[in-house]
């Protein structure tokens, strides 16, 4: 898109993001919500939409949604009603959807992402609804007709409207990034959108840069991973440009993405609110949502990624990148959190975590919920490292592994291992005078100017102490010997 005609134009592109929330239930009946079961196996005659049941709201949907609006700093309605959204699909039992028209919980609030120079960038949001999933079409496992699991119908979503600020695909991928991680940190969704537990749906159109209009869109959806709505985003503002350039009209419309075409193909023309014929839901009580709910709910709320990414680059001084990886899991951010209440070397505290913990994890294929040494245990291995007491060489090659292994302490460890470092001067000195004087010619080469054969002196002085020399003490000395 950096040719000609394309680098005139530019993007414009508003999300939908629905969260399927991970409550125990449905949204308004006591069927459970689980992924997974046989096709049908969680329904009752309330999902189904049998005519005399009644919907009863889940409350955990409604904290769950708060505890959103409140990470965003959105606006939290104290009052609010349900409304039926009417329309037919086969996978929508009752033929209408039970959401919120015109009194969404949450309004307003902002996402921080980064544009595609790596800048700081806030994207607004328009609005935060409850409602209920449809069920799923199943088309490929009959070739004749399309089966229908209705699992799914009645499970409680949250949909996230955003503004229409974001210009390229990249932001639009950071963006669903961000929402990811947030909702992963308030444990309210798992965010897979493999399994559709987590969708996007693309509002895109194409405007000549420098245009302040918003053009006629097109919403794609369909999109099951985020690198997809990349591509989706990519390829249909490459189709509206072309039709644009060859004098044509973009219309108006809901368009389905294929991944292995990297294509979209029209589905239907895009509703309008009237096309739906919202009324009150007359089944549901108004909901009001108190200051004091509010409160109570904010006392629960976990520490969230950016405020964790400030407090690492402002207070602990760490680089950005290194907060990026620490904050980008929550699990990770709560080891992290525990290791430094531990010890005050942070820097050491984030290369253990993403040095040898990391790859630990991945060889094993293990979360860091279940890896065995607690974070006191690699504190004190940070501890002995600090006090010249191992290098960390051998304590990541000799002491780590045995942590692993057992519940001993690293002091312990070491210790029982004959690992503890030297640190009497004269001893060293004696060392370094032997291995100095068994290679004259390289000393002699040395003080010529050939400075890389300290390495060769260190690694002579390492292999008679057995690593057990601090290598600091052992550098200094030796060049000073040499030096003479």
């Amino acid at each position: 898109m950096n040719e000609a005609p394309y680098n005139k134009y530019e993007i414009v592109i508003g999300l939908e993001i629905h969260i399927q929330l991970a409550t125990n239930t449905k949204a308004y009946c006591a069927d459970r919500n689980e992924y997974g079961a046989l096709p049908n196996s969680l329904t009752s005659p309330i999902s189904l939409g049998h005519p005399g049941t009644l919907p009863v709201l889940n409350k955990k949907s409604i904290e769950f949604a708060t505890k959103l609006g409140l990470a965003l700093g959105c606006d939290i309605r104290r009052e609010m009603h349900f409304a039926r959204k009417n329309y037919f699909y086969a996978d929508l039992p009752k033929g209408y959807q039970i959401t919120q028209d015109d009194t969404p919980i949450c309004t307003g609030g902002k996402v921080l992402i980064k544009n595609d120079a790596g800048e700081p960038h806030w994207i607004n949001v328009t609005r935060i609804h409850m409602e209920e999933d449809s069920g799923k079409s199943v088309h490929d496992q009959d070739p004749n007709d399309t089966l229908i699991d209705l699992n799914r119908a009645g499970v409680p979503l949250l949909e996230i409207v955003s503004e229409p600020e974001m210009r390229t695909p990249q932001e639009a991928y950071n963006y669903v990034t961000e929402i990811r991680k947030l909702v992963r940190y308030l444990e309210i969704c798992d965010g897979n959108m493999e399994e559709g537990s987590m969708r996007c749906d693309a509002n895109i159109s194409v405007r000549i840069k420098g245009e302040n209009v918003l053009n006629t869109r097109a919403e794609v959806k369909n999109m099951n991973s985020i690198r997809n709505v990349y591509r989706a985003i990519e390829v249909e503002a490459i189709r509206q440009i072309d039709i644009v350039e060859a004098g044509g009209e973009v219309i108006q419309e809901t368009r389905n993405y294929d991944a292995v075409s990297n294509t979209t193909s029209a589905m239907r023309g895009k509703e309008f609110a009237h096309d739906y014929r919202y009324f009150p839901e007359p089944d549901l009580q108004p909901l009001v949502v108190t200051q004091e709910y509010i409160d109570d709910v904010k006392t629960k709320m976990p520490p969230l990624p950016n405020d964790l990414l400030r407090k690492y680059t402002e207070e602990l001084k760490l680089s950005e990148y290194d907060a990026g990886i620490l904050t980008d899991s929550k699990p990770i951010a709560l080891y992290y959190e525990a290791l430094i209440s531990e010890t005050s070397n942070y820097k050491a505290a984030a290369n253990w975590l993403m040095g040898d913990i990391k790859s630990f994890l991945n060889n094993t294929a293990t979360d860091i919920d279940r890896f065995p040494v607690e974070p006191k245990r690699i504190a004190e291995l940070i501890q002995i490292i600090d006090e010249g007491k191992v290098s960390y060489s051998v304590a990541s090659q000799k002491i780590f592994p045995e942590l692993l292994r057992s519940e001993e302490g690293a002091l312990a460890i070491a210790q029982k291992l004959n690992l503890i470092q030297d640190t009497d001067d004269s001893e060293i000195e004696n060392i370094a005078k032997e291995i100095i004087e068994r290679w004259p010619d390289k000393v002699e080469a040395y003080r010529s100017g050939n400075k890389g054969l300290l390495g060769l002196f260190m690694g002579e002085f390492m292999k008679a102490t057995k690593g057990k020399a601090n290598p600091k003490q052992a550098n200094q000395i030796i060049r000073e010997l040499l030096d003479k």
